[in-house]
Order: C-alpha cells, then structure tokens, then sequence
C-alpha cells in the first residue's frame, strides 16, 4: 500500500540517500538512464551485493523503482523530477571550509 509522505518527510528520505557517496552515484547514474543492477555494479566499481544494499535503501526511500523486465529487474528513478532535483543541487554553490569536520548536529555542530 503506498502512502504520501509528508514534505518534512520527502526531505527527510533525500537526505538519507544522499548521505552516502556510493547511494549519490546510483542516484546520478540513474539520472542518466534506467539500468539492471549487474551493469550498474560493473559501471560503479563496486559488487552486486554491496549495490543490491543501496538500491533497497533507495527504494525504501521512495527514490528508486525496481522495474520487472523479463528474467531481469531494471531500476529507474521513481519521478523525473528527481534527475531536475539532482541537477539543481550539483549546480548549487556551497562553501565549505577546509579546516571543518562535519559533526552530527545533536553534538553541536552542523554540516
């Protein structure tokens, strides 16, 4: 059963995904053009199993769609909107100083 998500929510789930370099690069490649697991695995450098992980987190996000295509799965975003999304945050300008860790915010800090 799908259910909509709050925005606070939405925002909070795009987060999590982003979090993890390895889920950005999924995201990025999925922005390019829908794709099975193994040749996502293969483009990323990473194994099938380790990918297998970030996709379900992907799709538990609500990021991610799990297509079936024959024998096979292809995964595609879930909205186009998300590639626009995507594109806007890589064209945003962040300044980030060199000398900062990023800290959790319950330890007083803030990334």
């Amino acid at each position: 059963m799908l259910t909509l998500a709050s925005e606070a929510e939405v925002l909070a789930r795009f987060g999590r995904a982003l979090a993890d370099p390895i889920r950005c690069r999924v995201l990025l490649a999925l922005r390019e053009a829908t794709s099975y697991p193994s040749d996502l695995a293969d483009a990323l450098g990473i194994s099938r199993t380790r990918l297998s992980n970030h996709l379900a987190c992907l799709r538990d996000c609500g990021l991610v769609t799990a297509v079936p295509d024959g024998r096979r799965t292809r995964y595609e975003l879930a909205d186009e909107r998300l590639g626009h999304a995507l594109d806007d945050l890589r064209s945003a300008v962040v300044a980030v100083e060199t000398d900062r860790t990023c800290v959790d915010a319950d330890e007083k800090g803030c990334c």
